[in-house]
């Protein structure tokens, strides 16, 4: 299922259509979300993901990121049309959380590693411009200070859903709105 761009009063109309740029920002994982905002209009999309028998000799599925899916998804929701000189008529800018690499979690590694790998896949195949950021540094903007653990997950939540009433379903849905707020942290900090 392909998810569409759904309107929002909450983003900032603060520039003007010639200056419009697209932020969107990407919870990586196979369990993320992918947050877009553009003009006035913000979306939340869950990561397309497959389930598939594991490549290892033990008996057990994977999730992994659909990247026909994902693919869909940004050529469907974000605006990709060049001008004479191949570059986007309207900015974007893209947004993607560094996976999260702990050799003690070798599973949990591997998985985040799979889900980046697919996603800059994707991404290099549209030619969408890319900056990597550091959860903490989207936290510390938009989340208040000494959260840990499950606390972020669940101020992610609550203020995904104050700032985007009209997406809160969809963020009740999900648990969270890291990928959201990771783009309305990039159009605040004017990034």
């Amino acid at each position: 299922m392909v998810n569409r761009i759904v309107r929002s009063g909450q983003a900032s109309t603060d520039q003007s259509a010639s200056n419009e740029i697209v932020y969107m920002g990407i919870d990586n994982g196979v369990s993320g979300s992918i947050g877009i905002i553009r003009q006035g209009r913000a979306a939340m999309l869950f990561m397309p993901t497959r389930s598939e028998l594991s490549y290892t000799k033990v008996k057990r599925n994977i999730t992994r990121v659909d990247w026909r899916l994902l693919r869909e998804l940004i050529h469907t929701n974000l605006p990709l049309e060049l001008n004479d000189n191949k570059q986007f008529i309207v900015p974007i800018k893209v947004f993607l959380e560094r996976p999260m690499v702990n050799p003690g979690r070798f599973q949990a590694t591997a998985s985040a590693l799979r889900a980046m790998e697919a996603t800059l896949i994707v991404l290099e195949a549209f030619k969408l411009p890319l900056q990597y950021v550091d959860s903490k540094q989207w936290q510390k903007v938009m989340l208040p200070g000494g959260l840990k653990g499950d606390e972020l997950k669940k101020a992610s939540h609550d203020i995904g859903c104050r700032l985007f009433p009209n997406l809160s379903g969809t963020i009740d849905k999900h648990k969270d709105a890291d990928g959201l707020l990771m783009a309305e942290w990039a159009r605040k900090e004017r990034l």
